[in-house]
């Protein structure tokens, strides 16, 4: 953390019971510094760092927890440190965009089950605002590939923000969906999946549901980046995986004007050097102007008035 973070004034988290968080752990307050930075920071604490950090933790006034998340919160966490997968990294960015999608109080989401979690992709990868009526549109277990498959159908989940239903059906088919009818379609790692003249298709039946104003949120593979990490599909399941002038394209020709195109992980200097550097690709996690040399596409876009 360089010295960079300084701790907000105020009250110490407070420990359930207890007046230490020692009485917990049994560690020294140097353990648990040391733990921190290795496991956020992937390096021994610094004389700096040491010296901001070390006291406050031997007398409760920093408890771990609040120094995991300044950790988290550092640039350098952010710009320097290695991610522990690429999957977990876009995952991560994946959530940072979710969040940035407008509001809407009718939605739908087309391939948003999470494996485990009935409350469904978009609420779990943190969307914020409350909702009427949310519907994940998704294909039946037995006929998804066999890495998505469930044991459980979903019905209606009641969440925090809104009920969550779901309906079992291709994402190609929307006539059960009535003309503007909807605020806001997130598509999420879902279009690759559908046939490049399918998609077509999606498309114009997303345009006819959403209501004037309406926005569709979209993130999908970015072919210039995975064609340089392999030259199969990065996923046997995907039928097209896009460039950004395809992609684009296709958005424009279905109705939609593009108001925010942001790629996510930035894979600038592996293009440049022509060699995937999963290390370097992971760790430029977020979401970045240049779109055409990120990992992931992703769009905001609205249905004109």
């Amino acid at each position: 953390m360089k010295g960079a973070l300084r701790r907000a004034r105020g009250a110490p988290l407070p420990l359930p019971g207890v007046q230490n968080w020692r009485a917990l752990s049994g560690l020294s307050a140097q353990q648990v510094l040391d733990i921190v930075y290795e496991l956020i920071l992937a390096r021994e604490p610094d004389p700096t760092g040491t010296q901001s950090y070390l006291g406050g933790l031997g007398t409760g006034a920093i408890t771990p927890q609040e120094l995991a998340g300044w950790a988290v919160a550092s640039g350098e966490w952010w710009s320097v440190t290695p991610y522990s997968g690429l999957g977990q990294s876009l995952h991560f960015s994946r959530m940072m965009f979710v969040r940035s999608l407008p509001a809407g109080k009718h939605i739908l989401d087309l391939g948003g089950t999470a494996l485990g979690n009935a409350t469904g992709a978009l609420v779990l990868m943190g969307y914020p605002y409350e909702f009427e009526d949310l519907v994940v549109v998704d294909l039946p277990s037995e006929e998804r590939n066999e890495l998505y498959q469930e044991a459980t159908a979903h019905e209606v989940t009641q969440t925090k923000l809104g009920p969550v239903r779901y309906r079992y059906h291709s994402m190609v088919d929307l006539s059960d969906y009535a003309d503007a009818s909807v605020d806001l379609v997130y598509s999420g790692q879902s279009i690759e999946h559908v046939p490049l003249d399918m998609a077509d298709t999606v498309l114009a039946e997303v345009h006819r549901v959403l209501k004037p104003g309406g926005h569709l949120g979209i993130d999908t593979p970015n072919a210039r980046v995975t064609r340089l990490q392999q030259d199969a599909f990065i996923d046997p399941d995907h039928e097209h995986e896009y460039t950004h002038g395809e992609l684009s394209e296709k958005l424009q020709r279905a109705g939609f004007e593009v108001v925010d195109a942001k790629g996510l992980n930035y894979a600038g200097p592996s293009l440049a050097a022509g060699h995937f550097d999963v290390d370097q690709i992971a760790t430029a996690r977020g979401l970045f102007t240049e779109i055409e040399d990120c990992y992931l596409l992703a769009y905001v876009c609205r249905v004109p008035h």
